[in-house]
């Protein structure tokens, strides 16, 4: 038997359990209303698609941000599988991941299946710098990016 959340995603009855046991679904709405993350996700849309040849499509269930429709450097997540989390997963410059999930573990951590490549996540339930999130965001463009691409934005600033 298949239950659907909040999220809209299907789990089986076992698998809803032990989540819920291990992070309660209490916990995302507590934090974040669905009208909040609406805003939070139309202004990370604003910060993403300003970026220069970038698009969005859900990806894995996610609305996610690539560069010229081909590599992804942004994922908007809420909840995955559980996890309690309204984040984003990004593209990260080398080091830039571990020194920030020392410096700062409450909003930033390592995601499951990029992290090991790198990438970062960033609590959005967290109070948020728009400033330095924007900033983070703009790195993560200029990761994936191709060289040239980031060199005619930057020319171009």
């Amino acid at each position: 038997m298949a239950v659907v959340g909040d999220g809209g995603l299907a789990a089986t009855a076992p698998e809803r359990t032990r989540a819920t046991r291990a992070f309660p679904r209490a916990t995302i709405m507590l934090v974040v209303s669905s009208a909040e993350r609406d805003r939070t996700l139309n202004r990370m849309r604003r910060i993403c698609l300003a970026l220069p040849e970038t698009t969005e499509r859900l990806s894995h269930g996610a609305p996610t941000f690539f560069v010229r429709g081909k590599r992804a450097f942004v994922m908007v997540l809420t909840n995955h599988h559980g996890d309690g989390r309204f984040a984003i997963w990004c593209a990260a410059p080398d080091g830039m991941q571990r020194m920030l999930v020392e410096a700062d573990p409450e909003r930033f951590f390592v995601p499951p299946y990029v992290g090991h490549r790198g990438w970062l996540g960033v609590r959005l339930d967290r109070g948020l710098d728009w400033n330095e999130l924007a900033g983070i965001c703009e790195d993560a463009w200029a990761e994936v990016a191709p060289p040239k691409l980031v060199a005619s934005a930057r020319d171009s600033e």
